[in-house]
């Protein structure tokens, strides 16, 4: 039973809603009003569930004037400045934007937005007009009414775009009429405050600063780089009595609790420097008390689990993954970009550090690491039949049960469409490894399947010979496996002798008294498993 007094403001993205009701909020304002006595125009890209709706909104309160609001936070001071003053303000969620219907379902939508809009002030806008003049005319109107300028704040500005991301001809016409769209926002520049845009991704044909050229973009800008986000600082300012209750639930101490958790949802970094959590996360784990991958089964704009399938890609291509240091400057267009661009626009991988020149990008922690193994092994084993054989999968390891584990994973083996490893071959070749291709593409595979069921998984990719290639624990048992391909079936009894020696001279067991070793060896004219050795 729940007896904390503070509400997590789960589901509520609206700053006044989380203050009116008690709930708990994580002072961000300092960034806002730095913001705002820095500069005019701003845009922020992060993936879902960052905060960015929060933020939006905060900014809507701090320039209509709802300075109760403010009471004990950073921008308090703000709102009592001897020079401080209200604006209207436009504010725009592009979420709310329809495009099941094409092109005519988005120009309706838009029109509908700026109507609401200019219901809220009492304003007439001609339904004849097209999107942009509709807009064109609520920034004069809103400006007029308001005896000077405006403020102009949009949720998701990219979101109309990337609803056709896998339809070139759709999105050039959604980007072409998007760009007439924003275009009135530098139009009337002498009518602006202040503008703040967010959105998914940074892709340059449509990041808006071909239109709004004098954009200052602070997505990943140090000096915000907590701007959305928790640190761990926060966590443990803000959520004390949750984590003390939550801990007590799981039967562990709070610095347990708090190691568990950054290792399962810390991680995402956007600026190179800080690591945050993602809020939806935690908040969900609070409220559950329990360790699951919430983030990415709230869903995204991009359908990553196709763009997958087409690409011919696999999960482990993408850890440690290099890109140069304008790779994150200049990251390309939605439709062309590369598969490891796409993958960090979509916010599905992270910044990790900069070495040099380059960037250092991997999955920003177990939740979404997990969580994409389990969608890479669903996509080939069929997300119905990927239930049951998961049951009987983790009942084969808690059991000791080989024989059984090894026939699940041919069964997996044999589910492959070789298509698929045949064209990720050449996306491999961006991350080099001393392992031969066919042999990585297996090995990144079963991986794939221990991490997507959830089961504690070491792996090593990038060499065949100084770390065991899996160590795995699950329950009470840990397994170190060495795994071998044979590219003939003459070749299966000296590669099986090759892992086992493998085991045993580099000592590989010492580190894991309990653990049970496995020489596995495939054979790649069958592609299964077929010698496994007990050692």
């Amino acid at each position: 039973m729940k007896t904390i007094q503070k509400a997590l403001p789960i589901g509520i993205q609206t700053f006044a809603t989380i203050r009116e009701e008690d709930c708990i909020y994580v002072d961000k304002t300092k960034y806002l009003v730095d913001l705002i006595d820095d500069g005019k125009l701003y845009y922020l890209a992060r993936p879902q569930g960052f905060g960015k709706s929060l933020t939006v909104t905060t900014l809507e309160a701090m320039f209509s004037g709802k300075k109760e609001l403010f009471k004990g936070l950073y921008a308090e001071e703000f709102m009592n400045r001897p020079n401080y003053r209200p604006s209207p303000v436009i504010r725009l969620d592009m979420t709310t934007v329809m495009t099941s219907k094409g092109i005519k379902d988005l120009s309706q939508s838009l029109k509908w937005i700026v109507a609401s809009v200019a219901e809220d002030y009492d304003i007439d806008i001609p339904n004849t007009y097209p999107p942009g003049d509709a807009f064109d005319d609520l920034i004069h109107k809103v400006a007029k009414q308001g005896g000077g300028k405006v403020v102009i704040l949009v949720d998701e500005f990219d979101k109309p775009y990337s609803d056709f991301y896998t339809n070139p001809q759709m999105a050039e016409e959604a980007r072409r009429m998007m760009e007439n769209f924003y275009i009135r926002i530098k139009a009337n520049d002498e009518y602006i405050r202040f503008v703040f845009l967010t959105g998914i991704a940074r892709f340059t044909r449509f990041s808006g600063f071909s239109t709004l050229n004098n954009i200052t973009d602070i997505s990943l800008d140090e000096e915000y780089g907590e701007i959305c986000g928790l640190s761990e600082t926060e966590i443990e300012k803000y959520f004390p009595e949750h984590i003390t209750e939550t801990a007590k639930e799981m039967k562990i101490s709070p610095k347990e609790l708090l190691e568990k958790k950054r290792n399962y949802y810390f991680g995402f970094c956007f600026d190179g420097v800080h690591q945050l959590y993602n809020p939806l996360s935690t908040l969900h784990f609070f409220w559950s008390r329990e360790f699951y991958s919430y983030w990415i089964q709230m869903g995204s704009v991009f359908d990553i689990d196709n763009y997958f399938k087409e690409k011919h890609l696999t999960v482990e291509q993408f850890r440690n993954f290099f890109a140069p240091y304008d790779f994150l400057d200049v990251p390309g267009d939605m439709d062309n970009t590369s598969p490891g661009g796409f993958m960090y626009q979509a916010g599905y991988l992270t910044v990790r550090r900069k070495e040099g020149l380059y960037y250092k990008l991997d999955y920003p922690n177990t939740e979404v690491l997990n969580s994409m193994s389990e969608m890479f092994v669903q996509h080939i084993l069929s997300p119905a039949k990927y239930l049951s054989y998961r049951a009987v999968f983790l009942v084969s390891l808690e059991d000791k049960k080989i024989e059984f584990l090894t026939s699940l994973l041919n069964t997996l083996l044999s589910s492959i469409h070789y298509s698929d490893y045949t064209g990720a071959i050449r996306h491999i070749k961006l991350n080099p490894t001393d392992i031969e291709v066919r042999e990585w593409l297996y090995r990144s595979t079963i991986i794939a399947l221990f991490r997507g069921c959830n089961v504690a998984t070491v792996a090593e990719m990038q060499t065949s010979l100084e770390h065991p290639d899996l160590v795995i624990s699950y329950q009470e048992n840990t397994y170190v496996i060495e795994l071998k391909v044979a590219y003939t079936p003459e070749d299966v009894p000296a590669k099986l002798a090759e892992a086992v020696e493998q085991i045993q001279s580099k000592n590989y067991l010492a580190l894991y008294p309990e653990a049970m070793g496995l020489a596995m060896v495939i054979d790649d004219t069958k592609r299964q498993i077929t010698e496994t050795k007990i050692i």
